[in-house]
């Protein structure tokens, strides 16, 4: 008996151990571990964080899905690697401490014979000082990236709305809170969902509305852009998002790099080299990500963490990290089986994964601080490449070691994506965008680096109806209910 253990239970880790215990059955043992209890669909956390979805919504409890699938569940989390195992011991394992009621800190080494890294990242609000961080979270900004954030954030966002209603003007602050974040998409959504809410309270006009971000230019969202088409024709990212902001009167402050936040006040420093300072009365800035500060070993004992994690934590597979500058960056720089060079039974899915480089030109500031979007690897490229990693392995269980790996590079990949703009059944609006491939390549298609017959977008009420479906989809899904599998990622 073989047994694969999931490092975390997100989208990609989770969508990674369900397909492997479907297909490896009763004769394999899938095993994850993940210090979360529950489940959550995160792309709707910004319908919480606005009051439209409650927690419930948008979480479930993984225990039960786990004992249907027959995954062993693990509550806690990795805290170390052992590739090769330890001592005169050469079996490979894992570290992991419980964060399971009545277990915290109890530790347990478990062994494996595949591991799959899907931690996905940690919110690294201490990157920015006065961001917040463990007990100060929420302290002058507020945050959407898990449900209990949200939760806050919208406690924080109707207080905003009883005081407009008072007669007091409010600022507003949404965007990322450093130079190096990803996710701006979520950011995004969540200033168009404030916007749609606060016109229907009836306070629109009490309310001023700024995005400040990373990006060098509005639509970037950490792809470098796009060109699209709409109605027909070819439309760049870029006056797209300019459109979207002028039409609802929010104003822009992009590549910005947020190095400090007071009470009512970020500081920032702009890719001039010029700083500024803005005020306001509510915030919401995305946190920088990294890995989640995962440690291995060699087996005598030395820290090898080094050799199979990149300096940001995420785990490296099988990228061209030695790419170097811009101009010599292609598509095939990026990872295909997502399998780790040093050890060949280790792989990563989801944000856990060292991207070869960013997707957007790098940019830094004459004082040399950078400001350039790191790569998105959330949402539909991370359920497509977890089920990829989950193939490559269940083949090499039941077909032998040498079996071919399954390929899911974001360069030959498309996706989808599906922006909110406000939620309503009659007068929500959302940004339906498909792009192809995600990673541009400019060899293959001069000019925009992807095929425009492909990438497209639409905004409008059909694409709110289309995001609310795809939540209860994706939930029904997560949940390994009747057709699941058909179900795409």
């Amino acid at each position: 008996m073989a047994r694969l253990v999931v490092l975390g239970g997100g989208v990609s880790g989770h969508t990674a151990a369900t397909f492997a215990a479907k297909w490896l059955g009763s004769a394999h043992e899938v095993v994850v571990v993940t210090p979360n209890s529950k489940w959550n669909w995160i792309p709707s956390n910004i319908w919480v964080g606005v009051g439209e979805m409650s927690k419930e919504d948008v979480t479930f409890d993984l225990a039960p899905v786990y004992a249907k699938a027959g995954i062993n569940y693990k509550q806690a989390k990795a805290v170390s690697i052992n590739p090769e195992g330890s001592g005169t011991n050469d079996k490979p394992f894992v570290t992991i401490e419980y964060t399971l009621e009545g277990r915290e800190g109890d530790s347990e080494v478990v062994e494996y014979d595949y591991l799959i890294n899907a931690t996905g990242p940690k919110l690294n609000f201490g990157a920015t000082p006065g961001l917040g961080e463990g007990s100060n979270l929420g302290e002058h900004t507020v945050s959407v990236c898990t449900a209990d954030h949200a939760i806050h954030a919208n406690e924080e966002f109707q207080k905003t709305i009883e005081t407009m209603k008072n007669g007091e003007r409010q600022k507003f602050l949404i965007g990322t809170g450093h130079g190096m974040c990803t996710c701006q998409g979520a950011a995004f959504e969540y200033i168009f969902n404030i916007e749609h809410e606060l016109t229907r309270a009836g306070v629109r006009d009490m309310a001023d509305i700024k995005w400040i971000s990373n990006e060098s230019f509005l639509g970037d969202f950490g792809m470098g852009g796009l060109h699209m088409k709409v109605g027909g024709y070819a439309v760049s990212s870029k006056l797209f998002a300019e459109s979207l902001f002028a039409e609802r009167n929010v104003d822009w402050i992009i590549g910005a790099h947020v190095n400090k936040v007071e009470s009512g006040k970020v500081h920032y420093e702009l890719l001039d080299g010029s700083f500024g300072e803005e005020e306001f009365d509510f915030s919401m800035l995305i946190p920088p990500f990294a890995g989640v500060g995962l440690k291995a070993y060699s087996k005598d004992g030395s820290d090898i963490t080094d050799t199979i994690f990149a300096p940001n934590g995420f785990l490296k597979v099988d990228a061209n990290y030695a790419a170097g500058a811009y101009e010599n960056w292609k598509a095939s720089d990026w990872p295909e089986t997502y399998q780790n060079p040093t050890y060949d039974n280790i792989f990563a899915c989801g944000i856990a994964f060292a991207p070869p480089h960013p997707i957007s030109k790098p940019m830094s500031s004459p004082n040399g601080t950078p400001i350039t979007p790191t790569p998105p690897r959330t949402g539909m490229p991370s359920g497509i490449i977890g089920k990829a990693v989950a193939h490559s392995i269940c083949d090499r269980i039941t077909k032998g070691e040498n079996a071919p790996l399954h390929k899911a590079s974001m360069a030959d990949m498309g996706a989808a994506c599906v922006a909110s703009a406000g939620k309503g059944l009659f007068d929500g609006t959302a940004a339906a965008m498909t792009v192809y491939p995600v990673v541009p390549d400019y060899e293959k298609y001069p000019g925009t680096g992807r095929d425009t017959d492909y990438t497209f977008g639409e905004i409008g009420l059909a694409g709110h109806w289309i995001k609310h479906i795809l939540h209860h989809l994706f939930i029904w899904k997560a949940k390994l209910k009747f057709g699941w599998t058909k179900i795409p990622e």
